[in-house]
């Protein structure tokens, strides 16, 4: 039987050490685990903390969309090895931290744990994750929002809590 093939998205976010390598490495090895062919790789963007601790630096964030032949939980346990590997310490809720990986969608899987809720449950309300996702494919409709990520970008935007982020330039290091 063969393996069904789930698309995802993962966040990625760093503003502690290195973030553009720490970043570049994690994407790489996000390359790897990838399905042959299916792995895309939004551009970085600096951005401004949200929700945490006010005096921190801002993030560098990105979005890498990828196809997934396993369990969401075995990709959370990837991406967890992988914020690991990078000296992630959860010590302050929302506060800095060297490498954020989270799993946004894995293809119309839906879970709510303790440990993993899927759809990601403030996916639509973080323009650090749909700025990226949007500049990877503005059509794109990430699963249990029923609206395009430019559609839920523009309504974030009116909002206007957060900054908009600033797009830079690609390291020779970063798939994008």
């Amino acid at each position: 039987m063969p393996l069904c093939r789930k698309t995802s998205a993962v966040a990625l976010g760093s503003n502690l050490g290195d973030s553009l390598e720490l970043l570049s490495t994690a994407a790489q090895a996000l390359q790897q685990l990838a399905a042959a062919g299916s792995f895309r790789c939004s551009p970085l963007f600096r951005t401004a903390p949200v929700g945490g601790p006010v005096d921190q630096p801002d993030f560098i964030n990105a979005v890498v969309l990828l196809d997934w032949q396993d369990t969401p939980e075995q990709l959370l346990q990837q991406l967890q090895q992988l914020e690991a590997a990078a000296g992630r310490q959860r010590l302050i809720a929302n506060g800095p931290r060297s490498l954020d990986l989270d799993l946004l969608w894995c293809g119309m899987e839906q879970r709510c744990s303790a440990f993993l809720e899927l759809p990601h449950p403030r996916l639509a309300q973080r323009r650090f994750v749909l700025q990226p996702l949007a500049a990877l494919d503005p059509t794109l409709v990430p699963p249990g929002q029923g609206l395009s990520v430019s559609a839920l970008l523009a309504r974030v935007e009116q909002l206007g809590e957060e900054p908009p982020p600033e797009q830079l330039q690609f390291p020779h290091s970063w798939p994008g």
